[in-house]
């Protein structure tokens, strides 16, 4: 029987066609990909799909539900869309901290405004005023960053450097949930893909640059720093259990801080990742779609969860030891 993996995604023009050309070039038999197609959606109804890769849900929350009820009736989801549907930032964050990867010190902000439907008396538990300068004491003083706990692609992120600018920006933010983070002054910068939780790809990256420069990066950095750093790559996914993620690491005095731990639908597109990297993407997103097409088993849960799920079913609190499961090294990070 043939084994279909589709790739569902939304605005992005290189990378759905290349993976599934990809996939079909390698000439696997009973396996073909093809870009997704998606019709009437019946509750707990099976898709044709042993393998669906997920690169828009995040945007359209029916192909979020969609990729639920597929995942329930077998299809293996890359990403899983249970954890992708409750995870945030801040609490990646606190993980980090639980499994031992550097991350700069953050506080959890509530929303300028009230969310819709509630009023003053929904926030009785709520501490008020708020002691902003022993948040501030804690992440050492300006500057510091205020970003969403939730989201990603750089939207809504300010640089905060004086109380002026604080309350100027949390004023902007309306109903977000907001952090305040520890400034990193970095030397260097990496965005590290994590595909199948074993591929690592280590990436120069300045994120200052325009959007079409920041993967036109070098850094003198040594080979153990890379180790490392890819050590803690494999940690942060092997807790969270992205199959497909990017983490963004920022090296302060030779420390890598992760900066971005979760980036469930990173970006892939030639023109801004560049041909090297478009190639290394292409290539082990279709060996790693091959291999779970290959699991897959008609009448099970096809998923993959995190440490971080495994420990908390068993009762158990996430650690380094137990997040991070020695996978082979498939390929030696590169500068």
């Amino acid at each position: 029987m043939m084994k279909k993996i589709g790739i569902l995604f939304g605005q992005e023009n290189t990378f759905p066609p290349a993976f599934v050309d990809r996939v079909n070039a390698k000439g696997e038999k009973g396996i073909h990909a093809e870009l997704a197609l998606v019709d009437e959606v019946m509750q707990a109804a099976p898709t044709d799909y042993a393998v669906l890769i997920d690169r828009i849900s995040q945007d359209v929350p029916f192909y979020r539900a969609y990729l639920k009820n597929a995942a329930i009736s077998g299809t293996a989801v890359i990403n899983n869309p249970f954890w992708w549907s409750a995870d945030e930032k801040f609490f990646n964050n606190a993980l980090a901290e639980k499994v031992g990867v550097p991350v700069p010190k953050t506080v959890l902000l509530p929303s300028k405004e009230m969310p819709e439907d509630t009023n003053a008396d929904s926030f009785r538990n709520l501490k008020f005023p708020m002691e902003w300068d022993k948040m501030l004491d804690y992440l050492g003083g300006y500057p510091v960053y205020m970003k969403p706990h939730a989201g990603g692609g750089w939207k809504s992120v300010y640089k905060v450097n004086n109380s002026d600018q604080l309350f100027e920006s949390y004023n902007e933010t309306g109903r977000l949930v907001m952090m305040l983070q520890e400034s990193i002054d970095f030397d260097a910068y990496f965005r590290c893909y994590c595909i199948g939780g074993k591929y690592v790809k280590i990436m120069p990256y300045e994120p200052r640059n325009p959007h079409h420069l920041r993967y036109v990066a070098e850094f003198d950095v040594s080979e153990k720093l890379l180790n490392t750093i890819e050590n803690y790559v494999l940690r942060l996914c092997h807790g969270l259990g992205y199959d497909f993620n990017t983490v963004e690491f920022a090296v302060r005095d030779g420390i890598p801080y992760a900066i971005e731990i979760c980036n469930p639908a990173p970006d892939a597109d030639l023109t801004s990742v560049g041909d090297e990297n478009f190639e290394w993407v292409g290539e082990h997103a279709a060996l790693f779609a091959i291999e779970k097409a290959k699991a897959h088993q008609d009448g099970k849960m096809n998923l993959t969860w995190g440490t971080f799920s495994s420990q908390a079913v068993s009762g158990k609190v996430v650690t380094a030891k137990t997040a991070h499961r020695k996978a082979p090294r498939k390929k030696a990070a590169s500068k």
